[in-house]
């Protein structure tokens, strides 16, 4: 690994699917095989994604989000749609960014909203 002076990343900042590089000798690189990885190193499967929206649809529940029966009827319908033969990754994509911008304001909802997202981008 090279060292990279110059690059400072502070405060609720994310950065997905990009890289930034700033100051003086500062340097970077974006490699993507096409797959989404995690912090494990590894490419969530369908059914792993289904889990997550389990885990959201139960968060949802206790939350006390104004829209949750909304968004829970919405994860519900993307789960069944990652259960499906011909899943429809258009529809999961915009179900995985519904979700994802609705929850924004709710920490523990986002942090699972997210890498469904995510999930769902490198399928």
């Amino acid at each position: 690994m090279r060292s990279n002076d110059g690059i400072i990343a502070t405060g609720g900042s994310q950065v997905v699917s990009s890289a930034v590089a700033s100051g003086r000798n500062a340097h970077a690189e974006v490699h993507s095989s096409g797959s989404t990885q995690f912090g494990d190193g590894r490419q969530r499967s369908p059914q792993e994604i289904r889990d997550l929206f389990s885990r959201l649809i139960d968060e949802l529940g206790r939350s006390d989000h104004p829209d949750r029966a909304d968004l829970i009827e919405i994860a519900e319908d993307a789960r069944e749609e990652l259960a499906s033969e011909s899943r429809r990754m258009g529809k999961l994509r915009m179900l995985a960014r519904a979700l994802l911008s609705a929850v924004a304001g709710f920490t523990a909802l986002v942090s699972l909203a997210q890498p469904i997202e995510e999930a769902i981008r490198g399928l």
